[in-house]
């Protein structure tokens, strides 16, 4: 259910496809794009979208209740895309909510549909978040607005979170993968150890 292409330039697109069920993730689904962003050290570009509407609901709910809300490969997948040397940019095709959005802010930008929805429920549900989502949230919007997230609950409608920083664009639905591939062409071009070399400078 996750789909990979990896093209000659050095472009990875990964795609969550299960529309069906909202594109939430299972455990396998989990570890399959943990395992991805983990060879993708050889990418010069990593590039998470989802098939359908929806980005990803967060966790599949019957794993969820059987542990999946508290397993360590959500914080396994997140580490793995925020230590990758090349460019990630989360290409969000609809909704986001839950512990998906931690892949999210683990990336460099995110961009968005203008339907797109945020929201991540963990206190209402009784868990906490994975450890790095609440600092990486933060670093982008701030502590406040973090809040309003995670100990609020509210639902953050994409304009808003673009006026956040939570997105740093909103493209039609139509020019979302031609718009991250836009974005990613530079990197792409560059010599691997300059683009590297700007983006731990950018850290």
């Amino acid at each position: 259910m996750i789909d990979l292409v990896k093209e000659d330039s050095g472009l990875w697109i990964a795609t969550i496809n299960r529309p069906d069920k909202a594109n939430s993730l299972t455990h396998e689904m989990l570890s399959e794009l943990a395992d991805i962003a983990e060879a993708a050290q050889e990418a010069r570009v990593l590039v998470l979208t989802g098939a359908g509407k929806v980005f990803s609901a967060g966790a599949d709910l019957d794993e969820a209740r059987a542990g999946l809300a508290t397993s360590d490969v959500w914080e396994r997948l997140s580490g793995n895309i925020a230590r990758l040397p090349g460019l990630t940019i989360a290409a969000l095709n609809g909704t986001l909510a839950g512990g998906a959005m931690g892949m999210a802010l683990a990336c460099d930008l995110r961009l968005a549909v203008p339907t797109a929805k945020f929201f991540y429920p963990v206190m209402k549900l009784g868990f906490l978040p994975q450890p790095s989502d609440p600092a990486r949230m933060a670093a982008l919007i701030g502590p406040s607005r973090a809040k309003l997230i995670l100990m609020g609950g509210q639902k953050i409608l994409a304009q808003e979170a673009l006026q956040f920083g939570l997105v740093d664009q909103l493209v039609e639905p139509d020019a979302l993968l031609e718009t991250a591939r836009s974005i990613a062409s530079d990197t792409l071009a560059a010599k691997p150890d300059i683009a590297r070399g700007i983006k731990n400078l950018c850290a």
